[in-house]
């Protein structure tokens, strides 16, 4: 089984039915998803099997014709020497203004996409967790964060009591050479 097929397997089966929003937690309201699409870069994650490893982590996001979002999810494995790629869909669990999503990457299996903090001038900086307190992800629009705004999100997290010192922060290197067209570079 190709590295990229095991990444969705892992991602779909660890998150299968699980596509509710943790206690104590709410996700952004006037949620807009054309400003959310495009490019975002992993700044730090809680350790988490489908992703162990990875660098140069970063998820990008385009609108479906079927009214769901195209999720391409990319990370650079450095013991393989070889990029991990998977493909999936996502959509919307209530109304579009709510950032709840449910992610696919092994249908028909969805886990949850919660969209808990987010720079609403100018969308560069986002949180979101899973389906548990388990999951948590700081993104950003750029490679790296300012000092004050990580702080700020860890803060945040903190509070809404995620485990911050278990967070992992993603290294951004790789992301220079690109892979060619079976994942190597």
């Amino acid at each position: 089984m190709k590295a990229s097929n095991i990444f969705a397997v892992a991602s779909s089966l660890i998150l299968a039915g699980c596509t509710g929003i943790p206690s104590g937690v709410q996700v952004v309201e006037r949620f807009d998803i054309q400003r959310y699409q495009g490019t975002w870069y992993e700044v730090a994650r809680l350790d988490h099997s489908f992703e162990r490893g990875l660098t140069s982590v970063s998820a990008t996001y385009t609108p479906r014709d079927d009214g769901g979002i195209a999720v391409h999810n990319r990370g650079y494995d450095p013991k393989s020497g070889r990029w991990k790629e998977v493909e999936g869909r996502a959509y919307f669990v209530e109304e579009p203004t709510k950032g709840h999503l449910k992610v696919t990457f092994f249908w028909p299996f969805y886990g949850a996409y919660n969209v808990i903090a987010l720079d609403r001038e100018a969308y560069s900086c986002a949180m979101v967790c899973g389906p548990s307190k388990s999951y948590l992800w700081i993104l950003a629009r750029e490679k790296t964060l300012p000092a004050p705004v990580l702080d700020g999100l860890i803060s945040e997290a903190l509070r809404f009591g995620f485990q911050t010192d278990g967070l992992i922060f993603v290294t951004q290197d790789a992301g220079a050479i690109p892979p060619n067209s079976d994942g190597q570079r």
